[in-house]
């Protein structure tokens, strides 16, 4: 009797392997992961010897920033949820023990024939293997499934978006820091410059061919100069906190320095293709992948919550020994234990919930319409991401050429004026002018060279590259 209840279990078995392998050969489970340009760091490094280059700083980042730490472990999660949905198409088999006391002596196995004696008992034990097998969900299993992978997905391109504007981040800041490194030196050697013309100053003064209030304005200058100075310096230790703050590093690591040039644009740089830069971006860009990963799975979850309206069939088998504690009765020949077992189907349908199934079928649906409009508020902003980074690199672009021209003309212009000081046909107001223009142009020249390098980045990063 032993070995027909085992045979009886392995053909379970069996049958639910089968079961399982058809309803997998179906083909609803998409591949288990998506390729991603994306791949996570082994270590952290907290120490940098050598000058932070614009590629090490993305390097490190990689390494310790802590978004890119949360979105892989977010990432892991979803890998993981998919893991689970999938297992619930697959048998369970466990083991089940127990034990229970009646105040009636209860007979260890039920009659299998008329007038059969049985052994009783108060106290019985019983332990079981359970086979359950799903054969009939309404499509919840799949469902969920499929909710769980496209789900898993929209969390590895959240990823890769994560790193995308992270790097952007670290692009703009770098450039950001390459133009505000000039901009101090620039404001630094023209307040050298004006020092040594102070001395000039005061050599023509004790010529009695300069007024001593052109000393009081020239100092006044170089105050303001001064005064200038120190904001300029401080904006760039700010920025180089901010990139040791996006690189995950502490402070220490600004005793290394910053290592890079701002690349001077071409005059000639051809035209944006705005409907072919649309397209690819529409292609490619992951946080799009995402929100459209996660509007289908917003349908599968649907479709499973409306599956509770249908009827659940599944395979239930138990095999086992059940045994009595102390006997009170047990004729000749009978045992004090025996073994058990069933194999049926069970059927459960959904008669009367309050509605509970339907108001979530409507809450699954409101949150589809939710999602929609999400993506759709995605499409429209992906177009005004591309067409502010054409504009603004358009802009810096000219603000370039304007400025870079400007350059030659005031120095220029300092030194016509400076002449004509020193040989009296001239005032100390039109030398100041000349060398505070000359300061402005050097400044805006380059924090456009800056602006353009971070609109060329942020052309990238609104395409999705």
């Amino acid at each position: 009797m032993v070995k027909h209840h085992v045979l009886l279990a392995a053909g379970l078995l069996a049958l639910a392997g089968c079961a399982n392998a058809r309803q997998t050969s179906s083909g609803f489970i998409p591949d288990a992961r998506p390729a991603t340009d994306f791949v996570p760091a082994a270590e952290a490094h907290d120490e940098v010897t050598g000058p932070l280059t614009l590629d090490l700083c993305i390097g490190l980042a990689l390494a310790n920033n802590p978004d890119i730490a949360g979105g892989t472990a977010q990432a892991a999660a979803a890998r993981h949820q998919a893991d689970i949905s999938a297992a619930q198409r697959w048998p369970t088999l466990s083991a089940v023990g127990s034990y229970g006391h009646h105040l009636n002596a209860q007979r260890l196995a039920p009659a299998s024939g008329p007038n059969q004696p049985g052994a009783y008992g108060r106290d019985l034990f019983g332990g079981d293997l359970v086979l359950a097998v799903p054969l009939y969900t309404g499509g919840r299993i799949s469902s969920e499934i499929r909710a769980s992978d496209l789900l898993r997905r929209a969390a590895d391109h959240e990823l890769v978006r994560t790193w995308h504007e992270l790097r952007f981040n670290i692009t703009s800041v770098f450039y950001a820091i390459l133009g505000q490194q000039h901009v101090a030196e620039s404001v630094a050697f023209s307040h050298k410059v004006l020092g040594e013309h102070r001395k000039r100053v005061e050599e023509l003064i004790g010529a009695q061919k300069a007024a001593k209030v052109d000393l009081l304005r020239t100092e006044v200058r170089l105050a303001s100069l001064q005064q200038n100075l120190v904001q300029e310096n401080n904006r760039l230790d700010i920025l180089k906190r901010v990139l040791v703050n996006l690189v995950g590093l502490d402070g220490s690591s600004l005793e290394a320095g910053i290592k890079g040039d701002l690349v001077q644009p071409d005059a000639q740089e051809p035209e944006v293709d705005m409907a072919a830069t649309l397209d690819a971006a529409y292609a490619s860009r992951p946080d799009l992948l995402a929100a459209r990963a996660a509007t289908q799975a917003q349908t599968e979850e649907l479709k499973a919550v409306r599956a509770g309206l249908w009827p659940d069939l599944s395979l239930q088998a138990s095999y086992g020994l059940k045994a009595l504690g102390h006997p009170s009765s047990a004729p000749a020949g009978s045992d004090d234990y025996e073994d058990v077992g069933q194999v049926g189907l069970v059927l459960d349908i959904p008669l009367f919930e309050a509605g509970r199934t339907r108001s979530a079928v409507r809450r699954e649906r409101a949150k589809l319409v939710a999602q929609q409009q999400k993506l759709r508020k995605l499409e429209l902003q992906i177009r005004l991401d591309i067409e502010t980074a054409v504009l603004n690199m358009n802009s810096s672009l000219e603000r370039v050429q304007a400025t870079q021209t400007a350059i030659d003309q005031a120095q220029e212009s300092l030194r016509i004026e400076r002449e004509k000081y020193t040989q009296g046909k001239g005032t100390i107001t039109d030398v100041l002018d000349a060398q505070s223009a000359l300061v402005d142009s050097q400044t805006s020249y380059y924090r456009a060279l800056a602006d353009h390098s971070t609109a060329r980045a942020q052309l990238q990063l609104a395409t999705g590259q």
